[in-house]
C-alpha cells in the first residue's frame, strides 16, 4: 500500500513539483502551503512521514517540527533548508528531525532519505492495525457501514467478482479500493473506468485495447484497462450504462480470462479481478432487455450494498469534520468549527447526494462562500462575481478531481460545452495535470 506522505511548501511552484515527483515515485502525496494547514491535515491525512520547508509563513517548519513531534513523537520529519538555516536544522536534527536537505537538493537524495524513513516502520500513532489498514480511507462508526465493512473483507479474500450497489455518491469506488487493499491484489493495479463516462465508440478500444491501424487514428498498438489491470483489480463503474454489445464482450472476458483487442484475432490472457458497481437495479434492467441476464447472473456472485448517508446519520459529524480539515489543508485556510447547532442541521438533511454532496458543503463551509442554506454566510468583502468564480473553480476541480483529469467527463458532469470548459480552466487559472497524475 503506498505510503502517505504530507509536504509542506509556501512556494506552489516547487510544491507542485514536489508532489509531481513524489507521486510518480509511487506514493500518496498531499501538499499543503503553510504549517497551520499541515495541521490541520494531520489526523485527515494521517501521513507516515512529512516533509517541509523550514521558511513558511507564520509558524516556520521548526516551530512545525515541535507540534508534530508533541503530538506524533515517532511521526519522521524531513526538513529541506536553504543555506542560511542550515544550524537550526542541524539543532533540529539533534532533537529528533529525521534528516535535513539543503536546496537546491538532488530529487533522488529526498527520495533516497524518505526511504529509509520509512523502512524503520510506520509511526505507532500513525500505523492502522494489520486488519484495518485496508480500510482506512472509509470514516464510518455506524453500525450499518460495519456490517458492510465486515462483509466486503470476507469477499475480499476470495477472487470472486463483486457488485457493489448503491445510490450516486454514496462511496462505492471507495469500498472497491478498500476490497483491492484486502485482497492478495494489493500489490498490483487497481484500475477504474466509468461506463457512462465514455462514448460507446471509445469504451471498447479503452477497456480491451486496439491494434495500430483497427480504425481511423489508431495510430500504435493500445493496452486497454483490463491489460493495464492485469494481477490487479478492474473497477468498472456504472456497469448498467454499458453498451450490450460489449456486455457479450465482457461475459467472454470474466468466463473464460482472455480477450481479443480491437482488430485483432489473437487472444490474450490476463488475469484481472473485477468489481462492479451501479446506482440502478440490474435485475429490473434484465427483465426489460436493457441489461445481459447472464451477464448479471456472472456478476451477482457477491453483492454489497453501499447505504446512502441518510441511513447511517450518525456518520455525517465525523464525516463533515474529516471533509474540512481535508479541504483546509488544500485552500490553505483555518479549519473552521462547526457549532452544535449546524451538525443538528446536517444531521437532519436527507442528502440526496450523499457523501459527495457532504464533501462539496464541507468545502464551501471552510471557503466561507455561504452558498448552502446550512452554512452561515461570509465573504461579505467579495464581490458577487469573486463569490461565483470560488464557487465555480470548486465545482470545476471536483469535476476534475471526481473523472481524474478527463476534460471530456468533466464536461458531461458539470453539463457545459468543452470550449466553455477551456475557458473556465484559463479565466479560473485551473491546473488540469495534477488531477491527471493523480490517477
Amino acid at each position: 500500500m503506498p505510503a502517505n506522505l504530507l509536504v509542506v511548501d509556501d512556494d506552489p511552484d516547487l510544491l507542485q513539483l514536489l508532489s509531481m515527483r513524489l507521486t510518480a515515485a509511487g506514493y500518496r502525496v498531499t501538499g499543503v502551503g503553510s504549517a497551520e494547514a499541515a495541521l490541520a491535515h494531520l489526523e485527515a491525512v494521517r501521513p507516515q512521514l512529512v516533509v517541509s520547508d523550514v521558511q513558511l509563513p507564520g509558524r516556520d517548519g521548526l516551530a512545525l517540527f515541535d507540534e508534530i513531534r508533541a503530538r506524533h513523537p515517532a511521526l519522521p520529519v524531513i526538513l529541506l533548508t536553504a543555506h542560511g538555516t542550515i544550524p537550526d536544522a542541524v539543532e533540529a536534527t539533534a532533537r529528533g528531525v529525521f534528516t535535513y536537505l539543503t536546496k537546491p537538493f538532488d530529487g533522488k537524495a529526498l527520495l533516497d532519505k524518505i526511504a529509509q524513513a520509512l523502512a524503520l516502520g510506520a509511526p505507532e500513532a500513525h500505523r492502522e492495525g494489520p486488519d484495518e489498514a485496508w480500510r482506512a480511507p472509509i470514516v464510518s462508526r455506524s453500525a450499518v457501514m460495519a456490517e458492510v465493512l465486515a462483509e466486503a473483507k470476507m469477499v475480499a479474500a476470495s477472487d470472486a467478482s463483486v457488485l457493489i450497489c448503491g445510490e450516486s455518491g454514496s462511496g462505492k469506488e471507495l469500498l472497491a479500493q478498500s476490497i483491492h487493499r484486502a485482497s492478495p491484489r494489493a500489490g498490483k493495479p487497481f484500475v477504474a473506468v466509468n461506463c457512462s463516462a465514455i462514448p460507446e465508440a471509445l469504451l471498447e478500444s479503452e477497456l480491451f485495447g486496439h491494434v495500430k491501424g483497427s480504425f481511423t487514428g489508431a495510430v500504435a498498438n493500445h493496452r486497454g484497462l483490463f491489460q493495464a489491470a492485469d494481477g490487479g483489480t478492474l473497477f468498472l463503474d456504472e456497469i448498467g450504462d454499458m453498451p450490450p454489445a460489449l456486455q457479450v464482450k465482457l461475459l467472454r472476458v470474466l468466463q473464460e480470462r482472455r480477450l481479443e483487442r480491437l482488430g485483432s484475432n489473437d487472444e490474450v490472457t490476463v488475469d484481472v479481478r473485477v468489481v462492479a458497481a451501479t446506482k440502478a437495479d440490474l435485475l429490473a434492467l434484465a427483465e426489460q432487455g436493457r441489461f445481459r441476464a447472464d451477464l448479471y447472473y456472472r456478476l451477482h456472485v457477491a453483492v454489497l450494498r453501499v447505504p446512502p448517508l441518510r441511513e447511517r446519520r450518525e456518520d455525517i459529524p465525523l464525516l463533515f469534520e474529516h471533509f474540512v480539515l481535508q479541504a483546509a489543508g488544500r485552500h490553505d485556510l483555518p479549519a473552521r468549527q462547526a457549532d452544535a447547532g449546524m451538525l443538528q442541521r446536517l444531521m437532519a438533511q436527507d442528502w440526496p447526494g450523499n457523501v459527495r454532496e457532504l464533501r462539496n458543503v464541507a468545502e464551501r463551509f471552510v471557503l466561507g462562500l455561504g452558498v448552502d442554506p446550512m452554512v452561515e454566510p461570509s465573504g461579505a468583502d467579495l464581490t458577487l462575481q469573486q463569490q461565483m468564480d470560488r464557487v465555480e473553480k470548486v465545482l470545476i476541480e471536483q469535476a476534475l478531481r471526481l473523472h481524474r483529469g478527463r476534460l471530456s467527463s468533466a464536461c458531461e458532469a458539470l453539463g457545459i460545452g468543452r470550449k466553455t470548459l477551456y475557458d473556465k480552466i484559463a479565466r479560473l487559472q485551473i491546473d488540469v495535470e495534477p488531477f491527471r497524475l493523480a490517477d
